[in-house]
């Protein structure tokens, strides 16, 4: 199995080739051998971030020819930009800042949410507790957090959470929670989730803030183990 921090750091390495130009368009990438030789990592590893960059269109793989950059490689990387920051944060990165941001967030929904975003929380917390699959419990437990940000109806508080999203949908992520999510752990996270919400329709600032930092310490925990 390979290490998470490996394939981000080999990702974020091949990313910041492209970026910064010493890369160009057509140029040829080493064989999957040598970057595995080089990166003392498995092939696995290789294939996967090269198959990630291919379906980004960064780069073309010629059958017996070899791997090589795109042509509008850089261009797609501008375009992208908020795309290629998802791909190169890596799940613990991403819950360093969620414990220090979303209880602050806490505040501005209850200030401005209104009774249908309420009911767009309450919709969440049912449809995560019916799924009969964890990448279903997964999409309505991000879909709550989303919903409670779209709640501040505040457009930087939505964006960020909308890029937070997006490094969830990321393999990393999945990976580590198949991993810590029992069907225990997923019992308190939706029952966390329905105190939160309660919290929330109660107008009730400080306890928002409380469960939301205790939920996302707990999450923390179980998938890194501090």
């Amino acid at each position: 199995m390979y290490s998470s921090d490996t394939l981000h750091e080999f990702r974020h390495f091949l990313l910041d080739e492209l970026r910064s130009g010493r890369l160009h368009g057509g140029d040829r990438l080493p064989t999957e051998r040598e970057l595995s030789e080089t990166w003392n990592i498995g092939r696995s590893v290789v294939r996967r971030v090269l198959s990630e960059l291919k379906e980004q269109g960064l780069i073309t793989q010629v059958v017996g020819s070899g791997t090589y950059v795109s042509a509008d490689a850089s261009e797609k990387l501008q375009a992208g930009a908020a795309q290629v920051t998802a791909m190169e944060t890596s799940p613990a990165e991403l819950m360093e800042v969620r414990v220090l941001l979303e209880p602050v967030v806490m505040q501005l929904a209850i200030r401005h949410a209104t009774p249908a975003d309420f009911m767009k929380m309450e919709e969440c917390c049912a449809r995560a507790e019916a799924a009969q699959t964890l990448e279903e419990f997964e999409h309505w437990d991000g879909a709550l957090h989303q919903t409670i940000a779209d709640a501040t109806h505040n457009n930087f508080a939505r964006s960020m959470f909308q890029l937070m999203n997006s490094v969830r949908e990321q393999g990393d992520w999945g990976v580590l929670k198949k991993r810590s999510v029992t069907p225990q752990r997923r019992a308190i996270y939706e029952q966390e989730h329905r105190d939160l919400v309660a919290a929330l329709k109660a107008r009730d600032a400080e306890a928002a803030r409380e469960l939301m930092e205790a939920h996302l310490v707990q999450v923390r925990r179980n998938m890194f183990g501090y």
